[in-house]
């Protein structure tokens, strides 16, 4: 029986190609299939009604829909995150409208259209759970951050605002590693669970919000 024979050169051609492939893999992590008609790992927890979440095609690619009316849940996928790896949040998200008179540092007003945790298990110590919130504000400043109304171990950090630019799709990346520095002012290496959450609970009032894929990366 005649083999191919495969020469020195070529054999360490094919394990570099495997190797980078392999660290390829180990860059970027995918938390959010959406595009790939895809929810596996999601699983939804509800706080006061449910909010509306279903995979839809807008502009020729999947990705999940949020709808909101006076209704309060998220959608939550429990992974271990190595930031020393991976540090970066990678996600798109569009929002159709805000919401109007909404004091955000209030619990009467603790709503947003759309927003992405990332949380940090206490485990045991389920007083030390932290997380970091961003959020699409309705009425605060790009990079104003503030403690959420409800709890102390909540941070709020605005990425977008207002309505100038609702109905389109903006694109985010934020270094987690770096972001929970600043806000705990604690060096944390390694987050416990991802969040998407659109809610109108509190102000009664109704939002659509749009999110494409999560991933982290380590660029």
């Amino acid at each position: 029986m005649h083999r191919n024979k495969v020469s020195p050169t070529n054999l360490l051609s094919i394990l570099a190609i495997a190797l980078f492939s392999s660290a390829a893999a180990a860059e970027r992590v995918d938390i959010g299939r959406f595009s790939d008609n895809d929810l596996s790992g999601w699983e939804e927890k509800s706080f006061v009604c449910n909010t509306q979440y279903s995979l839809v095609q807008e502009n020729n690619k999947m990705v999940l829909k949020a709808q909101t009316s006076a209704s309060a849940s998220g959608m939550f996928y429990e992974i271990n995150i190595d930031l020393n790896k991976t540090p970066y949040l990678n996600w798109s998200w569009k929002i159709n409208n805000i919401y109007l008179g909404n004091n955000e540092y209030s619990k009467a007003g603790d709503d947003y259209p759309a927003r992405i945790y990332v949380i940090v298990s206490g485990g045991l110590f389920f007083w030390k759970t932290r997380a970091v919130n961003y959020v699409w504000s309705s009425n605060q400043a790009i990079g104003t951050s503030w403690k959420n109304a409800y709890t102390n171990n909540a941070r709020m950090l605005a990425l977008r605002t207002g309505a100038d630019e609702a109905g389109q799709w903006q694109t985010q990346k934020q270094n987690i590693r770096e972001d929970l520095k600043q806000l705990f002012g604690e060096d944390i290496t390694e987050i416990n669970a991802i969040a998407i959450m659109t809610d109108s609970d509190n102000s009664r009032q109704k939002a659509t919000a749009y999110y494409g894929d999560l991933f982290f990366s380590a660029e």
